[in-house]
């Protein structure tokens, strides 16, 4: 959990409290959470980010903005934040609410032959329609870059995976740890969760 207290005044609004929630299986989703969050802290923002695989929300009342997350794996959120979604669908239809997912086919590879229309249907797929599942209209959806761990997946999935591997490294993508491989790029989640700041104040 990450708790960074300030009150900034936005507009005409007081914009104070930001909740990040999020699901995660390799970590990416968690680290793009604390990207946005600490852009938030230097917009003023007092923010909590909580990792529902670990911790439960119980009231989000108090909160003026309120973010949620996903890992994408064979085509799905993680179980967690869809909980979520669905526990506070009413509450969240009157509140400021964006959404994000980590994704390796927002970042495709220089081999990767997907057009940008077919990104486009995918970010469609695992944003608005999810949105539209839960009845919502989000102030942003964002679509980022995930990442590739060697080191946490059974040795089936890992022979699938393996062809993956030659072209990250191809690609250039950083290696952050042995077997790790990130493909996000940090620059446009830390513009894009500003953009939230911004959308938030209307």
């Amino acid at each position: 959990m990450v708790l960074m207290q300030k009150k900034q005044c936005l507009g005409n609004m007081i914009l104070t409290k930001a909740l990040i929630v999020y699901g995660t299986r390799f970590g990416a989703t968690e680290m793009t959470s604390t990207e946005i969050a600490e852009v938030f802290q230097k917009e003023g923002l007092e923010v909590k980010v909580v990792n529902l695989k670990d911790e439960k929300v119980e009231d989000i009342n108090n909160y003026d903005l309120i973010v949620v997350g996903s890992g994408i794996q064979m085509g799905k959120w993680t179980k967690e934040p869809k909980k979520f979604l669905k526990k506070y669908q009413k509450e969240l239809t009157k509140k400021k609410v964006a959404l994000f997912v980590s994704c390796g086919s927002a970042q495709p590879l220089p081999e990767d032959e997907k057009s940008s229309e077919e990104i486009e249907n995918t970010k469609r797929k695992y944003l608005n329609e999810k949105a539209t599942e839960y009845n919502l209209q989000p102030i942003a959806l964002g679509f980022f870059g995930g990442v590739y761990n060697f080191n946490r997946v059974s040795w089936l999935f890992k022979k699938f995976m393996s062809s993956i591997k030659p072209q990250l490294e191809a690609a250039g993508i950083p290696e952050k740890m042995p077997g790790l491989y990130d493909t996000r790029n940090i620059e446009n989640i830390r513009a894009w969760a500003k953009e939230v700041v911004d959308l938030a104040q209307f």
